[in-house]
């Protein structure tokens, strides 16, 4: 692949320019992804991409679209652990864990491929750590939402948190993203029912803190939801 003309960080896919948002990347490792995702598989949705307890082989970098970290009850009830969006890697850092302890379900059409080496460029490595790092902070974000949140304030601190992640790729305009999946997901990722989801989301476009239609959804006052939850934005040491 030498000599070949590689992408300006302006012009690449969400993916890529998610993980060089949190670490500026070299020529190695656009190669390397370059060439990883030219091996990518596509899945539909609701596909299982990895089931609980199945063995860790190979780390995946999501390329394209939605997936989520589950666990499922025995009556059927499903908790949404974390989002999998374009750019985050599933499986870099856990070389001790013999299995995945969740399910990894894709809730959109999604493009998945073997995450390169992070050994082919130290700067490539750099962005793993740096993604790890954050993911932490989102799963941390997770557990205080579920166990201390009320409805209102679950659904806003969700949200932004959607927006700040979808921003390092590149994904938001303005003040919205683009939302592919339902209110019933939504639902499995606070901890609610799918009626009390759509009264909240309701209730917010009354008073006009954030609207959701058309497969977008619009932060009115992102801030002002940032300071209501207490949440700051989270930014990769980079761009802090």
């Amino acid at each position: 692949m030498k000599g070949k003309r590689l992408p300006a960080h302006g012009r690449l896919e969400p993916a890529f320019r998610r993980l060089a948002s949190l670490v500026p990347l070299d020529e190695a490792a656009m190669e390397a992804l370059i060439d990883a995702a030219s091996h990518a598989r596509q899945f539909k949705a609701r596909s299982q991409l990895l089931a609980e307890g199945q063995p860790l082989r190979d780390p995946l970098l999501l390329l394209k679209g939605w997936a989520a970290r589950t666990r499922v009850m025995e009556d059927g009830r499903r908790q949404i652990i974390e989002f999998v969006l374009p750019g985050d890697v599933v499986g870099h850092g856990c070389p001790t864990m013999p299995a995945d302890a969740v399910t990894l379900v894709a809730l959109t059409p999604v493009s998945l491929c073997i995450a390169p080496a992070p050994s082919v460029s130290s700067q490539l490595e750099a962005a793993y750590v740096h993604g790890r790092a954050l993911n932490e902070a989102y799963l941390f974000g997770q557990i205080a939402r579920l166990g201390r949140m009320n409805a209102h304030e679950r659904l806003e601190d969700l949200c932004v948190e959607l927006f700040d992640r979808l921003d390092l790729a590149g994904l938001t305009e303005k003040n919205g993203f683009a939302m592919p999946i339902t209110q019933e997901i939504v639902a499995d990722a606070l901890g609610m029912t799918p009626v009390h989801v759509n009264r909240m989301v309701q209730q917010a476009r009354q008073t006009r803190t954030l609207s959701w239609g058309g497969g977008v959804l619009t932060l009115h006052d992102a801030d002002a939801m940032r300071r209501r939850v207490g949440r700051p934005r989270i930014l990769p040491a980079c761009m802090a």
